[in-house]
């Protein structure tokens, strides 16, 4: 496993990250996400993302268990909030100071640990004063609850609304951004990274192999293997999107390129991802094991520029590249 360093902080991540979004608590038994918390560990993975949203609060709680007995001072523990966890009421969602404040706590006591690396604001909340919300994020730093801060699918023009506040104000300023990016989905490339790159923040990319699309598993004119994600009604909401016969042809083409680097698609995907600088981490869920120790060999891969204009030769038709479809909830009626 390879590191780098998040953004321009001296805080250094596992080049793949181990996060629970659709696995934990919904997807697989606890066993099983223990099991693929554990391969992770081995592997070199010191970097697990997750949220208080994730399976309603549930998946916060199963990898802190999972966590528990490796040394915390190894470990970069992230996770986020934006989204309503509790029944529903009028501060039970968004980035007021309220909500972080008792939100981060709760995520403490779930993740059963005095602090987490890096606490990012899961979307944008445009009814919530955006001082107010790096204000608490300050004071969460400075409370020690939290070491670094980060957004999560914020704009360009957001993520600079916010480095600019946080400059006249002396807040504590953003190490990172998660954004979704993949072969396929490449929205933050024009203006996102940019901005980025500028005030020093990294990029923790989620859905690398965009819902498994990239692994190569799903074949054009064929169901979805049982087990899958998107065989599962219960979380392929994401997946199918991208379920077209000319796209799953078109990534089937992608295969022989990665067996001359000695690669599996999955593999050869999130090397594609981290060949990009801006990126610190990809970031891979898992349901079994034997897939994080198949995905981590990625790490360290270096492919040629030739390599990467092959793969856009194929894949440019159904390539998302619109940087408005960077997009947070908008405000409530």
């Amino acid at each position: 496993m390879e590191f780098r360093y998040l953004g321009s902080s001296g805080l250094k991540v596992s080049e793949i990250s181990y996060g629970n979004w659709l696995t934990h608590g919904t997807q697989v038994e606890e066993w099983a996400a223990t099991a693929c918390v554990n391969a992770a560990w081995d592997s070199g993975v010191t970097t697990f993302d997750t949220a208080d949203v994730y399976a309603n609060t549930v998946a916060e709680e199963v990898l802190g268990r999972a966590l528990q007995g490796k040394r915390r001072e190894s470990l970069e523990i992230f996770t986020k909030v934006y989204f309503q966890t509790g029944p529903g009421g009028p501060n039970d969602r968004g980035l007021s100071r309220k909500h972080i404040m008792e939100s981060c706590n709760a995520s403490l006591r779930r993740l059963q640990t005095d602090y987490v690396d890096l606490y990012q604001a899961h979307r944008f909340d445009y009814e919530t004063p955006l001082e107010e919300t790096l204000r608490a994020f300050d004071d969460l730093v400075r409370q020690g609850k939290v070491l670094y801060v980060g957004v999560s699918e914020w704009s360009a023009k957001q993520i600079e609304a916010a480095v600019k506040i946080s400059k006249e104000m002396g807040f504590t300023r953003l190490i990172s951004n998660q954004p979704q990016y993949s072969m396929l989905w490449r929205v933050i490339e024009k203006k996102v990274i940019p901005t980025s790159v500028e005030h020093g923040i990294g990029q923790i990319v989620w859905s690398p192999l965009a819902q498994g699309i990239l692994t190569g598993k799903y074949l054009p004119g064929q169901p979805a293997p049982e087990g899958s994600r998107a065989a599962d009604d219960r979380i392929n909401g994401f997946v199918k999107g991208w379920f077209s016969d000319e796209l799953l042809s078109a990534v089937q083409e992608i295969k022989p390129i990665a067996a001359e680097h000695g690669l599996s698609l999955s593999q050869f995907s999130l090397a594609w991802v981290l060949q990009n600088p801006a990126v610190s981490s990809a970031i891979i869920g898992a349901s079994r094991p034997e897939q994080v120790y198949e995905n981590v060999k990625a790490s360290g891969v270096k492919l040629e520029a030739d390599v990467l204009a092959k793969v856009d030769a194929i894949l440019e038709p159904f390539i998302k590249r619109d940087p408005k479809l960077t997009q947070s909830p908008k405000p409530r009626a």
